[in-house]
């Protein structure tokens, strides 16, 4: 793009600006004296904005060009093959036809040139075409945390007191009994749970988040995003070690056939309302499941003897319900390992502190650098009160698998 010509067409543009300015003011003063616009302000100004529009245009098209990079616009951009034949090195071998005898070589690299922008496919001939958009990676679904009892906390610890121990001496005394009346036994223990801290973060200029404010926003949902990732699975499968959480898993009960119940050909279905059993042996009825959806889809396929689904429906819309009770779906869960229990009665969550999100240029040497970090936590703590009332198991061991069907007892 000639520079002097982009100017030229600045300067025109302008001054046909000022005039379409001018013809709207006579036409305000005339509408106003008058009650109407003359015809031949009307037709001055239709002509100005018509001039001011091409002139707009023409400006506009000398501005693509220019960001495109093109140069000279008569320049014809030949292929590989036109410089080739073109080369006068070509040319002159050409020309002695069959007496020419050796090998000829050109420099291409002006042809082509690589990416100006890192991985892109942006080349100094053609511009990729951006889409303005990040594709990001898919996200969990993250479930545990419904599940369970919802508190909030301004402490740094949790102290519950849990009865340990309950000796029922209670029994039917004469109206004047000669010996003492029985006396029972309840023993107590304080538990203490310190608030646990989930944090990571990032670095990025200062620029890049002042120049794309969608990126600091995008930065501060994944950032979150991690921190519920990672709880998610703390909450099932937290061993309690260093500053950890110890989660359900690891808190809860491990599962157990209840004696008097005979089951031949156990499968996974069975094995669930079994656990359900054990909840309820236990005095504290389950309200659901924790399945992976690998298991979970294995025990929807099940299908008896005539390969009719036992109580899945493929074109129905019913929710993933078992026994009665909800099904929750969760990766966290690992294949062929199961949860059931009263998840609300048994456990709660304590939130100290909500994930929130800082940006500091404070960090280190982060001032001079011109970047900052981006610091994402949250505080909380899970109190296991009834591990009794949470059974975990495994469908390892089972000898058939919930597809081939055939429970009985």
């Amino acid at each position: 793009m000639n520079e002097n010509e982009y100017k030229q067409a600045v300067s025109d543009l302008t001054k046909a600006t000022e005039q379409v300015k001018s013809f709207a003011e006579t036409a305000k003063t005339e509408l106003k004296n008058l009650g109407e616009v003359t015809k031949e302000t009307k037709a001055s100004a239709d002509k100005a904005l018509t001039e001011m529009n091409v002139l707009a245009a023409r400006l506009t098209d000398l501005e693509q060009k220019g960001s495109r990079g093109r140069g000279n616009e008569g320049e014809q951009v030949l292929s590989i093959g036109q410089r080739f034949v073109q080369s006068d090195e070509v040319k002159a071998a050409m020309a002695r036809s069959s007496n020419w005898k050796g090998t000829v070589q050109i420099e291409v690299k002006n042809i082509t040139s690589a990416s100006s922008t890192g991985a892109s496919g942006t080349t100094g001939l053609v511009v990729a075409d951006r889409q303005p958009q990040i594709i990001q990676v898919p996200n969990r679904q993250l479930v545990i945390r419904d599940l369970l009892m919802p508190g909030n906390t301004s402490s740094g610890s949790i102290d519950y007191v849990q009865e340990t121990g309950f000796t029922n001496n209670a029994g039917f005394v004469a109206e004047n009994p000669s010996a003492p009346k029985p006396q029972s036994d309840i023993a107590f223990a304080l538990q203490n749970l310190p608030i646990r801290t989930v944090a990571h973060w990032v670095m990025a200029s200062k620029q890049i988040l002042a120049d794309a404010p969608m990126l600091q926003s995008y930065i501060d949902g994944r950032l979150r995003y991690g921190l519920a990732f990672k709880e998610d699975d703390a909450l099932l499968n937290g061993d309690g070690s260093g500053v950890s959480i110890k989660g359900l898993m690891a808190s809860s009960t491990a599962y157990k056939q209840p004696a008097g119940v005979l089951v031949k050909n156990e499968t996974m279905i069975d094995r669930l309302r079994l656990a359900m059993l054990q909840t309820t042996l236990a005095e504290y009825p389950a309200t659901g499941h924790i399945l992976n959806p690998t298991d979970w889809a294995s025990i929807t396929l099940t299908k008896d003897a005539q390969l009719r689904y036992v109580f899945a429906n493929p074109l129905g819309l019913n929710g993933a319900v078992l026994w009665g009770l909800p099904v929750a779906e969760s990766l966290a869960m690992g294949q062929g390992k199961f949860m059931t229990g009263a998840f609300r009665l048994a456990a709660q969550i304590f939130d100290r502190e909500d994930a929130t999100v800082t940006i500091s240029t404070e960090d280190r040497d982060n001032f001079v650098k011109n970047m900052v970090t981006v610091l994402a936590e949250e505080r909380l703590a899970l109190a296991i009160y009834r591990p009794e009332a949470l059974i975990n198991g495994s469908f390892s061991d089972l000898t058939t698998t919930a597809s081939t069907g055939g429970t009985g007892g």
